[in-house]
């Protein structure tokens, strides 16, 4: 049987996370967002999203690569909220039966206000 191999990355919030007010809360998950859009855009992400549960649950974000481990880590790590220190990067290799997923075509949120437009 053949696979095709994903990588997927988690966002786990770390306990040492800087405290932020909302202007600056909302301006790090707009970078946040425009970083997965152009990680998208490149060809690089097929699918990401909030891990919805509790508000004091650990991981927060759920993405799906077309990269190896090492480049996903790579391109995860440069997101300006891991940069800030919000996040933590966890790195998976996937691997699932050739064919299996597919990914359909659409267009990432670059910042919250795209999020909430009907």
């Amino acid at each position: 049987m053949q696979f095709d191999t994903f990588t997927v990355t988690l966002l786990v919030l770390r306990p040492d996370a800087p405290q932020l007010d909302d202007v600056a809360a909302e301006a790090l998950q707009d970078a946040h967002l425009a970083h997965l859009a152009e990680l998208h855009e490149a060809g690089h992400l097929l699918a990401a999203g909030p891990l919805l549960g509790p508000p004091d649950r650990e991981f927060r974000g759920l993405s799906i690569l077309a990269v190896d481990p090492e480049r996903a880590r790579l391109l995860k790590e440069a997101d300006p909220a891991v940069k800030a220190g919000r996040f933590a990067v966890r790195v998976f290799p996937w691997m699932v039966p050739a064919g299996a997923m597919h990914f359909a075509p659409t267009r990432f949120p670059r910042s919250v206000a795209e999020t909430e437009e009907d």
